[in-house]
């Protein structure tokens, strides 16, 4: 997970759960521990309305399964409360992942049915993956989801991600990465900086603006210590008094104003109004307070320049998972499949591909197993899945953070143009199981 023990209290192996040791202990008690299996992620459905997902997090689950392993602490504590027997323990003492992963890389859509991960290796190594994977693939994955929606809906202006309070510590690090895989173009995230190397950005908040005895005060100590290129907060008392104290202070050469609160709309229409009759026509609108995909559509057509997204994107904008499951689909090559009502699944390890029209216009998502007819391909189809581990080593240059951004946008403009409406809708494109 790449977060420090210190500040956790635990490192990544005692995130597996208790079932699943349940299920190792169990299954090297009867032999049946060391049978090749095959487990895949896959989301039976996307989110209520939603017409694709977005892969995300797969980097860090390979950095957690790389230190994937138990220390002694870890093994004294499940000792102590005698969650597992000597067996088990002693097993667990030697654990390190030594199968393969395959998968869609991150930034890639997926859809109803897609075989996003793919892990490959004994039962009982496999087995004790399940919640670690999926906490991660399910997590970020819904924060990119939403975030891809909110860049869509900016239209190209820049969005600023900005929830850290109002998400668990750690998690806020996680969502900034997976923000801006999406296209936001910065963070307030320290951290999310220092670890991933994203852009960083940040004003002042309101609790600055009371600290003085006038809005004027503020704003000088403000220009005084970061130059005339900093954005400035108008809304702490009266909006267009602050306008006139901001551009009076820092003048016409004021990088911008920060809106956090009110109808923001008709509010950043009149401060574009007033700032150009002051003279500061290169002075940026930046808006925050509540922003979601919908709000930041409807105020496309207002003279705004940037966006502040808190709250909405660290909770996947009401979908904070991406619903995913991890099951069992093969053992000893042999397909297995769950039949239970409403949560089935498709036996056999799947592979899939993507059809375009010549147009590069994506057509359908096409999955089968090892079993079925392969289908032809067309010059216009790319297969999903790429080699992750081998053999419990990660693969070598692996796409980057900055790669999937890029896969995104590309993928994002292959879909049929009302698969990116935010409105309720079926899948932008049909899953075809083969």
């Amino acid at each position: 997970m790449g977060f420090p023990e210190a500040a956790t209290g635990a490192s990544t192996a005692l995130l597996t759960d208790h079932y699943e040791l349940t299920m190792l202990a169990s299954a090297l008690s009867d032999g049946t521990a060391d049978r090749p299996c095959v487990f895949e992620v896959f989301a039976r459905r996307l989110p209520d309305g939603r017409r694709y997902g977005v892969v995300a997090g797969t980097g860090r689950v390979l950095d957690a399964i790389a230190d994937f392993r138990f220390t002694d602490a870890e093994l004294s504590q499940l000792e102590a409360t005698a969650v597992v027997d000597d067996a088990t323990l002693s097993w667990l003492a030697d654990y390190s992942f030594s199968g393969n992963i395959d998968g869609y890389p991150e930034g890639e859509l997926y859809f109803p049915g897609s075989p996003i991960l793919t892990v490959t290796g004994s039962f009982g190594e496999a087995v004790v993956l399940e919640t670690l994977i999926l906490s991660i693939l399910n997590h970020d994955s819904a924060i990119a989801s939403a975030a891809a929606r909110m860049s869509g809906a900016a239209h190209g202006r820049p969005i600023i991600e900005m929830g850290g309070r109002r998400t668990h510590e750690y998690a806020a690090v996680a969502a900034a990465r997976a923000a801006y895989l999406a296209g936001f173009a910065t963070t307030s995230n320290l951290e999310a900086g220092r670890r991933y190397g994203i852009p960083t950005r940040g004003t002042v908040a309101h609790a600055f603006m009371l600290l003085h005895d006038s809005e004027e005060q503020a704003f000088r100590a403000q220009v005084d210590k970061m130059g005339t290129d900093t954005t400035l907060l108008v809304d702490t008392y009266d909006i267009t008094k602050g306008i006139e104290t901001a551009v009076r202070v820092a003048g016409t050469e004021l990088g911008a104003i920060r809106i956090d609160s009110g109808d923001v709309g008709p509010l950043a229409r009149k401060a574009r109004e007033q700032l150009d009759a002051l003279g500061a026509k290169d002075t940026r609108i930046v808006v925050s307070g509540d922003l979601d995909e919908h709000a930041i559509a409807a105020l496309r057509a207002e003279p705004v320049d940037a966006y502040g997204v808190g709250t909405s994107v660290v909770t996947g904008s009401g979908a904070p998972t991406a619903g995913m499951v991890y099951k069992l689909v093969e053992v000893d090559g042999r397909p297995v499949a769950k039949r239970s009502a409403h949560k089935e699944s498709r036996g056999g390890r799947k592979s899939a591909l993507r059809r375009h029209r010549e147009t590069g216009t994506a057509v359908e998502e096409v999955i089968w197993t090892a079993v079925s007819e392969v289908p032809e391909r067309g010059p216009n189809d790319h297969e999903l899945q790429i080699p992750l581990v081998r053999d419990g080593r990660t693969v070598d240059d692996l796409p980057t953070l900055d790669d999937a951004r890029q896969r995104l946008r590309r993928a994002l403009v292959s879909l049929p143009w009302e698969g990116l409406k935010l409105s309720h809708g079926e899948p932008a494109i049909p899953t075809v199981f083969v």
